[in-house]
């Protein structure tokens, strides 16, 4: 029997540290890191804030050369090796993905490291998109002990694998709204 999927999930930090907190779904709290500015309610490029808001999960953009097709309810894409993120305000792709040059410097979805394995695009700054307003706001694996993001939520990957499994593009997301932060008992 499969799963039913998330309705909603709440993003909120950890009392006395900022850059960590919680994932809230049915019932379960999952250890997240934050961004390294915290969640701040007025997002600014660069900033390391991670946005306070409601979102939802855009698609799935997955390492196909390092993992198997994760089950989710999301429309998935495989990152290749030219995929990128605009993260430049002055330019009119500002937020969104861009086909990076082979000998560019600009930011790639193809990453060394394991962070970009997994990531869930999220609606932040899109309708209407802003510039300066954040960009590359997105769900991905994280780095060891929780370390902060830029300003993503970052989750361990079988955390993430099994929330994928669990979401699809109606699934709210509720970063620092609704209620105080939580204490894990």
């Amino acid at each position: 029997m499969a799963q039913q999927q998330l309705k909603r999930i709440a993003v909120r930090a950890r009392p006395g540290r900022s850059t960590q907190g919680w994932l809230l779904a049915d019932g379960q709290a999952i250890p997240v890191a934050l961004g390294r500015g915290g969640i701040r309610a007025n997002k600014r490029e660069g900033d390391g804030g991670t946005p306070r808001g409601l979102f939802h999960p855009v698609r799935l953009w997955w390492r196909a050369d390092r993992l198997s097709r994760p089950k989710t309810g999301l429309p998935v894409r495989a990152i290749r090796p030219d995929d990128g993120w605009c993260e430049d305000p002055r330019d009119r792709r500002y937020n969104q993905p861009v086909h990076v040059p082979a000998r560019s410097g600009a930011d790639r979805l193809t990453r060394s490291d394991a962070l970009y394995d997994l990531i869930i695009e999220l609606d932040h700054n899109t309708r209407p998109r802003i510039a300066g307003r954040g960009s590359a706001v997105f769900v991905h694996i994280a780095r060891p002990a929780f370390a902060p993001t830029a300003g993503c939520v970052a989750l361990t990957r079988p955390a993430l694998q099994r929330l994928l499994a669990r979401i699809g593009p109606r699934t709210a997301i509720e970063i620092g709204i609704g209620h105080r932060p939580v204490t894990k008992r």
